[in-house]
Parts: structure tokens; C-alpha cells; sequence
């Protein structure tokens, strides 16, 4: 079942974070992920937790507690403790009842109950927390199950009264008055939830609900209409048929029941690139011991599950499974494989690029010939920041000549000097001197990442000032570096496959050649923006640059947003510039708005670049913000 969202609140990237790293600390699991959702639960299949969006809008003390809990509830309970195979049967069980819905949530409510009891008694320390849980829903149930009696919704307010009861630290003393039929099940149903607090397996859980089920199913005519919790249909079989080892050796007796007639000698044919298998279109026998298990086929002499001495070198009678490497005896070089790659491991999850960007493709594209419109558009804009680039070249140089270590003498360390007579005739004499040594030289290289969503069509024209200044300035101080727009295809955007496409318009080799500059006026608002993707290419371009200082600077105007990467876009940008940093590069966000900056947004950001976040609340302030930007990388580049 899926459910239609219609959330657009924004989601704090960095509790998310704390939640995804308590999740697979729990589990033990680094597979583990989590995702917001309409309810809560646990997929055991996609090894995915579900945190429930009730607790959105509830006081912090509550939502933190509540988000907490979900995932301690899921990644050690729902984990480890159910019995899926009991849920399958349930599951089963309810659809032929009239009212599944109903039994489906008293499952969920039930089993939970008994997770719950299990994680504080392996967690003390999430007692509290629990609590908290249980007031917020202690509350909530309380409020609904008068909603539920005064609009005479008489299955809803049952369930809500079940729960109160389930939970309640004390027997409820007072019973509501819901109808004829139900009130006269209370004896019944008060009974019979009592036992869930001597459950110890799923499968008890399953008795007591199926229990409950058999006669409330005669009573209630009708299935409830809210959803408070939710059980998954999924396909559970799938867990409880595990292939082993011997499932995977197909003893199937051959269709046709032919033998062929020439005998192996062991010299008829030595194949250097293909292994044969023998059937009725190539009836030959050769010298190789590779077997293939068939369904049809030529019986021939060859050893089966017999065995024989074996020589140095020889090749293997067996099923293996694994990756090869050279060999210390005989030279199989001339031998062709397919060799499967595992030097490549990103710690953001499967892939170079991040498990949420495995089926993020990169396209390159290059700039086209610029046309007159675009020079004409590039001078205006190199007239307008010339006096920026002018001072900073300026001051870079003057920063040059100081770094000059010019010949100085009379310092209390240094070379000895000649003159000794200071010994003598000073009280505090200064006898060492230091020799000149060559002027330094900027040892850094810049990429610049332009976000080209299509929600920068107000603020590309503006954007382009701060690109030309950044190339220009770095031009004149012969500082290699690179600009490239990036988006990703919406209309293109499947579930398998996502086109990221990056438009270096300025690369390392050209950036300081006099003509270069103009190929900026091509960069256009398109798509969707993939960021984490994106920083990941960048960087794996940078690494292969030899300069000791390495910067990376994003330009962006808001959250990542891209096929099926909303929710998760924050956590994998966030690790994509850990890793980034973590290799060396410095990685600095620009973030670009035409007005005020909302405090979610400021919030978000934080969260992604830490510290190193510039905000510009007025585009046309862009030049104003790159100077001292550029000014202080340079400088530190020195």
C-alpha cells in the first residue's frame, strides 16, 4: 500500500542524520536506511525503517522522543524479534475477516507493546524516552476516542479505547458507553488484552489477536475509517525461502538420454578462450574440467562426482565463487575474463558516488561556439568587475613581494655571523643573519560548481557577474581552475536511470588562456539539481590535480531536489562533502536567495556545509561576497 504525501515540511537534516546513525548502531547494520512516512514500520526486505509523520507537529519533547523511539522500536525490535512468518500467516488470516483493517492495527499495537518491553530491557536508558511515547499517544487516543463517540464512529473509538487500556499505567475505570453491541464485549476484550503482557513471541501476539478477532468479527458490522498505525503487506515468503547451498546444485536428470559415441583420448582440442559444454549440436569432447549443470544435453565419459589425483597446477573440479588474480605457476594471461572491480568503495554506501546515486549517470557536455550576443554580454560584465579584480590581483601581488624573504641580519637566530666584536660590545647582541630565498607562488586550484536548476532562472543573469570575477581574478593570477554547470533530466529521470549532466564551460587547461571567459554566458537554468552527485565528480576531478591547495565552491539556491532524492538529497549531500573534506578539499557553499533567507533554509544548509557557508541574501551583492571569498582562499593558498 502506498500512501499519498502531501508534507512539505521541511525536514531537520541534521536530526535526520543523528536518527540514520542511531538506526545502524542499533542494528549493527551499515545497510540500514531510514525515510519519513505516512506510518511507522519496519521493511525487513529493503533493510529500510519507516519514521511515522504523526510526530511532525507535536511538542519537541514529544516529536524528538517519539522519531527516537520509532527507530529503536524498528532497528531492534521489529529487527530482531518478530517473526515474519507469523505476521505472513496473520496477514492471511485477516483477509478473510470483515473488518481487516481493524485486526491488522490491533496486531501492530499488540506487537509493539511486547518490542517495547524487549528494548528497555536491552536498553535501560530509553525509559524515558518511552514514556514520552506513550503520554503522546496516551493523549492523542484520549482526544479521538471523543471525536470518535460523539461522531458515533463506533469501530474507531473500540480501537481507541483497546489502546487506552493496553497502555494505560492503571485498569481504566471508567468504561465508555460506545453501543449495545460492544459495550456488552468489555469483560471480554479486557480479558483477553491483559495477555498480551505475557507474550514472548510474535506468535503469541498472533493467538491473542486471532482470539480477540474470532469474536469481534461476528459483532462489528463495519471496518474502522482512520488508519493510526500500519501492518505492510509485503512479501515475506521472500525471507523464508532462502536458497541454501545444496538448492543451488541442480540435480535434474537430462531430457533426452543420447551418449556420445567418440571415446576422449584427452589431446583433441585445448580451447584458449572458450569453455564448451557438450549437447546435440556440438558433440565433441574436449581436454577441459569445467562442468555445467544441465537440463539437457550428451552424456559423455567425463568424471562426475568422482575423483581423481590431482597434479601441480591443475585446474579446479568444483563450484567456486569469487574474484581471480595471477597466477604464480602457469601463465593463463591469454585467457580472457571479466574482472569485477572492487577497489572502488565510497563510505556514503554502494557505489563511487553514493548508494543514493546509483543509478545517477553522468553526461559531459562542452560548450558550443559562442556567438556575438555572448561577447557582447561578456564585456559588460568583465567592465563591471574589473575594479574587484584589479584590487585583488593587486593585493595577491603585494602579498608576493612581502613573502620575499629578503636578506636580514642583527636577528637572534639564523646563520652565525662574521662579526663577533658584538660579544663584546653589546648587552644584547644580535650575531645571525638569514640568506634570501625565492619568492612563493600560489599552489592551489579552484572548481566552481554552478547549481542550474531551473529555479535559478532569477538569478542566473546575477550569477554570471560572480563566475566572471571568479575566472577573471584567477586568470590574472594564473591559477588554474574550472567552472561547470550541473542538473539533472526530469523528463529523462526513471527509477533506474537518472541523466546528471555537467557543462564545464571553463576547464583546468583553458582557464588561464587569455580568450577564455566567454563560454560562461552559456550557463542556463534547466532541471532538478543532484548536489551530493554532483560534489562527488567534482572532487574526483580535483584529486587528480597535483596543486597542494584544492577548493571546491558550490553555487546554490536551495536544497537538493532530483528523481526519488528529496528526502534523502541532505543526508547524501552531507556526506559527499565529509568525503570531499576528508581528501582534502576545502568545500565552501555559496548559497544564493533574491530576498530574505528563511531560518529553515539557513538551518538546512548549516547542516550540509557546517560553517563554511556563505549566504547572500541579494544577488546583485554577489560580486561584493566573491572578493573577500577569493581574497582570504588566496591568501591561505600562499
Amino acid at each position: 500500500m502506498k500512501f499519498i504525501q502531501f508534507n512539505d515540511k521541511k525536514i531537520d537534516s541534521f536530526f535526520f542524520m543523528e536518527l540514520a546513525d542511531l538506526a545502524k548502531t542499533l542494528a549493527k547494520s551499515e545497510k540500514l536506511e531510514i525515510e519519513f512516512g505516512y506510518k511507522s514500520y519496519f521493511d525487513p526486505l529493503q533493510e529500510k525503517i519507516i519514521l511515522s509523520h504523526f510526530w511532525d507537529n507535536r511538542p519537541d519533547q514529544y516529536r524528538i522522543s517519539g522519531l527516537k523511539t520509532d527507530v529503536i522500536l524498528r532497528s531492534i525490535g521489529s529487527k530482531r524479534y518478530t517473526d515474519y512468518s507469523e505476521v505472513s500467516r496473520y496477514i492471511s488470516y485477516t483477509k478473510n475477516l470483515s473488518i481487516p483493517s481493524f485486526a491488522k492495527q490491533l496486531f501492530v499495537v499488540f506487537e509493539d507493546i511486547r518490542l517495547e518491553e524487549l528494548c528497555k530491557k536491552e536498553r535501560p536508558g530509553t525509559k524515558r524516552e518511552f514514556q514520552l511515547r506513550r503520554n503522546a499517544y496516551h493523549e492523542y487516543f484520549e482526544d479521538q476516542l471523543t471525536v470518535n463517540m460523539v461522531k458515533s464512529v463506533p469501530t474507531d473509538a473500540l480501537f481507541n479505547y483497546i489502546f487506552l487500556l493496553s497502555v494505560s499505567n492503571s485498569p481504566i475505570d471508567q468504561v465508555p458507553n460506545i453501543n449495545e453491541n460492544i459495550n456488552r464485549l468489555f469483560p471480554f476484550i479486557r480479558q483477553n488484552v491483559f495477555h498480551i503482557f505475557d507474550t514472548k513471541s510474535t506468535k503469541d501476539v498472533v493467538k491473542v489477536c486471532m482470539e480477540i478477532m474470532d469474536v469481534l468479527d461476528e459483532v462489528i458490522e463495519s471496518d474502522m475509517l482512520n488508519m493510526y498505525f500500519h501492518l505492510p503487506e509485503l512479501k515475506y515468503e521472500l525471507l523464508m525461502n532462502e536458497m541454501t547451498f545444496d538448492d543451488l546444485k541442480r540435480k535434474d536428470a537430462l531430457k533426452n538420454n543420447d551418449k556420445i559415441d567418440d571415446a576422449k583420448e584427452g589431446d583433441e582440442d585445448f580451447h584458449e578462450e572458450k569453455l564448451p559444454t557438450w549437447h546435440q549440436e556440438t558433440s565433441k569432447p574436449t581436454k577441459s574440467f569445467l562442468q555445467f549443470d544441465l537440463e539437457q544435453g550428451t552424456k559423455t565419459d567425463l568424471l562426475g562426482e568422482g575423483v581423481r589425483d590431482s597434479e601441480d597446477g591443475d585446474q579446479a573440479l568444483g563450484i567456486i565463487q569469487g574474484s581471480s588474480q595471477k597466477s604464480s605457476k602457469n601463465d593463463f594471461s591469454k585467457m580472457e575474463a571479466i574482472e569485477a572491480n572492487h577497489s572502488e568503495k565510497d563510505t556514503g554506501g554502494s557505489g563511487f558516488y553514493g548508494k543514493e546515486n546509483k543509478f545517477a549517470q553522468k553526461m559531459i557536455l562542452k560548450p558550443i561556439k559562442p556567438t556575438p550576443e555572448d561577447y557582447n554580454n561578456y564585456d559588460q560584465h568583465k567592465s563591471m568587475i574589473l575594479p574587484y579584480q584589479k584590487k585583488l590581483k593587486q593585493l595577491i601581488e603585494k602579498t608576493l613581494d612581502h613573502k620575499k624573504v629578503l636578506p636580514r641580519g642583527d636577528l637572534h637566530f639564523g646563520r652565525l655571523s662574521k662579526r663577533l666584536v658584538r660579544l663584546l660590545t653589546d648587552e644584547n647582541p644580535r650575531m645571525f643573519y638569514k640568506k634570501n630565498q625565492p619568492s612563493p607562488e600560489i599552489d592551489a586550484v579552484f572548481s566552481l560548481l554552478v547549481d542550474c536548476s531551473a529555479s535559478m532562472y532569477d538569478k542566473m543573469d546575477q550569477s554570471k557577474l560572480g563566475i566572471t570575477l571568479f575566472h577573471e581574478a584567477l586568470k590574472s593570477l594564473f591559477v588554474p581552475h574550472e567552472i561547470t554547470g550541473f542538473w539533472e533530466d526530469t523528463s529523462e529521470a526513471s527509477e533506474t536511470y537518472q541523466p546528471n549532466y555537467f557543462k564545464t564551460v571553463i576547464d583546468f587547461q583553458s582557464s588561464i588562456q587569455k580568450t577564455s571567459g566567454v563560454e560562461i554566458m552559456q550557463l542556463q537554468p534547466e532541471e532538478d539539481n543532484r548536489d551530493g552527485f554532483s560534489i562527488r565528480v567534482a572532487s574526483e576531478r580535483l584529486m587528480l590535480r597535483n596543486e597542494k591547495q584544492k577548493f571546491l565552491i558550490v553555487f546554490s539556491d536551495g536544497e537538493p531536489a532530483a528523481f526519488d532524492y528529496e528526502q534523502n538529497g541532505i543526508v547524501d549531500t552531507h556526506e559527499a562533502v565529509l568525503n570531499a573534506r576528508k581528501k582534502g578539499i576545502e568545500v565552501i557553499n555559496v548559497f544564493l536567495s533574491n530576498g530574505e533567507i528563511e531560518e529553515s533554509h539557513q538551518k538546512t544548509i548549516e547542516n550540509i556545509y557546517g560553517k563554511y557557508s556563505i549566504l547572500v541574501p541579494d544577488i546583485n551583492e554577489l560580486p561584493n561576497v566573491m572578493f573577500p571569498l577569493l581574497k582570504k582562499l588566496l591568501l591561505k593558498s600562499l
